[in-house]
């Protein structure tokens, strides 16, 4: 937004002192005699015209230089902080269980989790996001990317039976803390849902455990479903470990609002600077100003006329 003014408007009001001189303050001069003073002066009217004109230029642009004219330009910068987040999302065979979702009893816990974790990536405006799904074995189903039709697209074509029908999510922790590990992002946070307890893992816990605190990774933990088919403890260690926090989701709601809890609480950094630019137009008045007093002073000086 540009604005213009004056940063000393105040001095605008000598011209008026040059006004009210021009008709108060009487200039003096010889007085000169000639038998043609009346030719004389018709001649010079023109020339004391323009000797006017200048001088009223000179005096207007020397008072507008002096409050110095500026214009003023504000906006703001805005730095947003993205985050890199991975999502390990549990596909083993416990997750066919229906019923989660109250108000449809015929999904099981897998449809409901891939439409939370899709409302999740639409929410995330300037992030990027990668997928592990596990069961038996872990894999990336998608890299960290800022795409998000490629990875809503992905996480719809997720089904149940591709990693196997076991838990191993030990395996799961550390294929995602690898695919964070190469990113240069300054936040990074893994986000676990399971439904069941490790049973499939070649990682031990406590190896697990050793990585997560040593990385600079914050992880949240979920368990879906009824709390006796996951072990709370374990997954609350995980979390302490990662600095996060652990959830329990007993239904497709609350496992919404876990999910929405998170992306508050990992809300995209913004930093908000306001910039004011300056620009000084006092040179051109000031010019104008030099110009006129100049042409002033040969005009009046100037022989003929």
């Amino acid at each position: 937004m540009s604005q213009f003014n004056f940063e000393y408007p105040y001095l605008l009001g000598v011209l008026l002192l040059f006004i009210l001189c021009s008709y108060w303050c009487k200039e003096r001069s010889r007085a000169i005699f000639f038998p043609h003073v009346k030719t004389l002066m018709a001649k010079s009217a023109g020339k004391s015209s323009l000797l006017s004109w200048l001088k009223w230029i000179g005096i207007v642009s020397a008072v507008i230089a002096l409050a110095s004219p500026v214009i003023t330009k504000s906006y703001t910068n805005s730095k947003k902080e993205g985050r890199d987040i991975v999502l390990i999302i549990d596909s083993s065979d416990s997750m066919r269980q229906r019923g989660f979702d109250p108000s449809d009893p015929w999904r099981n816990k897998f449809d409901v989790v891939k439409e939370v974790v899709g409302d999740f990536i639409e929410k995330r405006e300037n992030d990027r996001i990668g997928m592990v799904t596990f069961a038996d074995v872990a894999f990336i189903a998608s890299p960290l990317t800022f795409e998000k039709k490629f990875l809503t697209d992905i996480t719809k074509m997720q089904s149940m039976g591709m990693a196997g029908k076991r838990t191993a999510i030990n395996d799961a922790v550390v294929q995602s803390y690898n695919l964070l590990s190469k990113s240069k992002a300054r936040s990074k946070i893994a986000i676990l849902l399971t439904d069941g307890i490790d049973n499939m893992s070649k990682v031990p816990f406590g190896d697990v455990k050793s990585l997560i605190e040593k990385r600079d990774i914050k992880l949240y933990a979920i368990g879906v479903g009824d709390a006796r088919d996951y072990n709370a403890q374990y997954l609350q260690a995980l979390a302490d470990a990662g600095k996060g926090l652990a959830f329990g989701a007993q239904d497709a709601t609350t496992l919404s609002q876990i999910y929405d809890e998170i992306d508050n609480l990992e809300a995209t950094k913004i930093d908000d600077k306001k910039i004011v630019q300056h620009t000084y137009l006092y040179i051109y008045p000031l010019f104008a100003a030099i110009l006129s007093l100049l042409l002033f002073m040969y005009f009046r000086n100037s022989k003929g006329v």
